[in-house]
């Protein structure tokens, strides 16, 4: 089943007159009580300033106009392709054309040898590439994880390399600092054939975590937003509030102030570059009250962040936003029921871009390769109820059903035998539909027994490397490669 880019739109739980009364508060949030702002970020204000922003310099508070804003938003583009380096994988994303795939920055794996947590390898990362790019239902490969083991200063540049090296997917991921970037965009340049062709069909694509909840601007974030924007590198305008905590208790409050936030980068981005391509970046999520910590499995998550499509449609751009979180500690019925949820939830929504939908626990510490098999049948699973049911006369088998007749048996039928298999979702064989005769006989598995099984069976298999053995050679030349 192909699952990637189908429409949603059937979950709305934002009513038209909800999405209209939201857009509004944010505008008046961000005329009114405005953004604060970290120091070095002299020029972004200027631009501001010049545009019409009103600058409390001794504050440090942007107060935008809704006429800027406005003026502002209708410049972003309405559909944003994130291409793949294999062709197979391009992303659509426009209208409620839904895609799901990895996301985070977890420190932590569960080893499959062991079963018990330890720290990320840029091993584990290339590994975890290798595995997404043989499960089909995971659409693009997000960073879900960091190399604990490598310095900091050759993050950036390998964390990419390890990534663009193990898929042919849609890579993105965040990077540390602006001088990162640039070393990436050359990396990825000399991928492409040169920089132009990088920029008519990016591969590569940045997170920019340019909030700070509630309502501030992140100074190095920002900066690498804006390089972005200027090099024609799509990026995600990621800000996470927490219900609670760095956003009101309600989720109406939430999303208000979060719209707000997207607002205010989107307008950023058009002023520093008109068409620059983005994701309107609503990450809405809870805080657990008990610990202060972050819960990303509740049901409401999976509400607001179904929510958040809405409101990036309402102002026609593509979403970047999040499902399948789980305060699981390991790969069980509890990240089952929570990833289900919220992954449907999403899906149903029509959101375009959902990262963290396959292999997070533990609220995004820690991943897990068996959990992203499951997440892989989850999703394909939420993908089939997209695709709904089809009717027609073939399907409707009305001459079948005369042809068997009442009291017979379709069992042997021509028409059972040609939809038998793609009628009804296959899955990757994660699944287990056997009688506990067979069950027990294959040796009594559970489900995370046999994704370990599978991911094992994967990752054992021959490498296939995306860069091309000359390429290779000179990013190895170029760039202080550690993989």
């Amino acid at each position: 089943m192909n699952s990637k880019g189908l429409s949603g739109g059937i979950y709305k739980p934002l009513s038209p007159e909800g999405i209209d009364t939201i857009h509004n508060a944010s505008l008046t949030i961000l005329e009114k009580t405005g953004f604060a702002y970290e120091s070095g970020l002299d020029a972004t204000i200027e631009m501001l300033a010049n545009a019409g922003a009103t600058i409390d310099r001794e504050m440090k508070r942007i107060r935008f106009p809704r006429e800027l804003i406005l003026e502002a938003i209708v410049k972003a583009p309405s559909q944003v392709i994130l291409y793949s380096r294999d062709g197979k994988n391009d992303l659509d994303l426009t209208e409620d054309k839904v895609h799901l795939g990895t996301g985070g920055a977890a420190v932590k794996i569960l080893d499959m040898e062991t079963g018990l947590p330890r720290s990320s390898t840029l091993q584990d990362l290339y590994d975890l590439g290798r595995l997404v790019d043989r499960l089909d239902h995971i659409h693009f490969f997000l960073r879900p994880c960091i190399p604990t083991d490598i310095p900091e200063a050759d993050y950036d540049v390998n964390m990419f390399y390890a990534c663009l090296k193990a898929t042919g997917k849609h890579v993105m991921s965040g990077v540390n600092d602006e001088a990162g970037l640039h070393r990436i965009i050359d990396m990825a340049a000399i991928l492409a054939g040169g920089k132009a062709q990088l920029q008519a069909k990016p591969f590569i694509s940045v997170i920019t975590s340019f909030a700070i909840s509630p309502l501030k601007l992140c100074t190095q974030s920002t900066r690498i937003m804006q390089a972005c924007n200027r090099q024609r590198i799509p990026v995600a305008l990621s800000a996470a509030p927490m219900s609670g905590s760095t956003s009101p208790m309600t989720m109406a409050g939430t999303l208000a102030q979060l719209h707000a936030e997207q607002l205010a980068g989107i307008t950023i981005c058009q002023l520093t570059q008109p068409g620059a391509p983005l994701l309107y970046g609503g990450i809405p999520g809870m805080a657990n009250m008990a610990t202060m910590g972050y819960s990303g499995g509740g049901v409401e998550c999976g509400m607001m962040n179904a929510a958040i499509h809405q409101l990036a449609a309402h102002i026609e751009v593509p979403n970047y936003n999040s499902a399948g979180l789980t305060d699981a500690k390991l790969p069980d019925a509890q990240a089952g029921w929570e990833k289900a949820m919220t992954i449907l939830l999403g899906a149903m929504s029509g959101s375009n871009y959902m990262h963290h939908s396959a292999g997070m626990l533990e609220s995004m510490l820690t991943v897990a390769p068996e959990q992203f098999v499951i997440d892989d049948e989850i999703i394909g699973m939420a993908c089939k109820v997209l695709k709904g049911i089809e009717v027609d006369a073939d399907h409707l088998a009305l001459e079948v059903i005369d042809t068997v007749g009442p009291a017979g048996n379709f069992m042997m039928s021509p028409h059972t035998m040609q939809y038998m298999r793609s009628e009804y979702f296959q899955g990757n064989g994660v699944t287990d539909r056997k009688s506990r005769h067979q069950w027990d006989q294959g040796g009594s598995r559970d489900a995370r027994e046999r994704a370990t099984a599978i991911a094992r069976k994967i990752l054992t298999a021959e490498e296939k490397s995306y860069i091309p053995t000359d390429l290779d050679h000179a990013l190895q030349k170029k760039f202080n490669i550690l993989l």
